[in-house]
């Protein structure tokens, strides 16, 4: 299926963006419970766990999207051939936890040494700036993939970084990330156990 975005460009999946990139990688080599999914199939597994525990209630964010061309090869069937977001996306994730309102947003890299600011988008930033404003606990996931690594950063870095790029910054520094940020191990139940890494960034955001 084709799914475009509202000004026509087409939309790259990440397995899109896989296909196109020769080199070799390891989305699907983590050692852990969840053994070769993808970030956000891992972070869906442990919200999962989280609902059954009743620990939180955090849900990946629904994107309204447009169908413009269906077929149907058979009566009883249909299959969608194109379609358009509705409108740009905010973040992927929010929930409910300790009675905060979460919101975040999950990316992974091959990169070794830092994270591409290009993997956000000015409107994500926006939202962060929205949410933390009413005091809401804001961060993002991130997935270094050749190193296995997951960080939890605060959203007030990106926001930080985010303004850098008029100076030539493209990235944020994995050592940033590591003073910054709180390391998730990866687990098998859950798979990505980060509630405990928000923990700590409540306590942090509180102080």
């Amino acid at each position: 299926m084709t799914v475009n975005y509202p000004d026509g460009r087409r939309f790259l999946s990440a397995s899109d963006h896989l296909q196109s990139n020769t080199k070799p990688h390891h989305r699907d080599s983590v050692v852990f419970g969840g053994r070769g999914m993808s970030l956000e199939e891992t972070i869906n597994a442990s919200n999962d766990y989280y609902r059954l525990h009743q620990r939180a209630v955090i849900y990946k964010k629904p994107t309204p999207i447009q169908i413009v061309k269906v077929d149907y090869p058979q009566r009883s069937q249909a299959v969608i051939r194109e379609a358009y977001f509705r409108q740009a996306s905010t973040t992927d994730y929010n929930g409910v936890y300790r009675g905060y309102y979460l919101d975040f947003e999950a990316k992974e890299t091959t990169n070794k040494a830092s994270f591409p600011l290009k993997n956000f988008h000015q409107h994500q930033v926006n939202h962060f700036r929205n949410c933390l404003a009413q005091d809401g606990i804001c961060f993002t996931i991130m997935r270094f993939t050749t190193l296995e690594r997951y960080f939890l950063t605060p959203a007030s870095l990106l926001i930080e970084y985010w303004g850098k790029q008029a100076t030539g910054r493209k990235s944020i520094p994995l050592t940033t990330i590591q003073k910054t940020g709180y390391e998730i191990p990866a687990g098998f139940q859950p798979a990505l156990n980060y509630l405990d890494a928000v923990d700590q960034l409540i306590t942090t955001a509180k102080r």
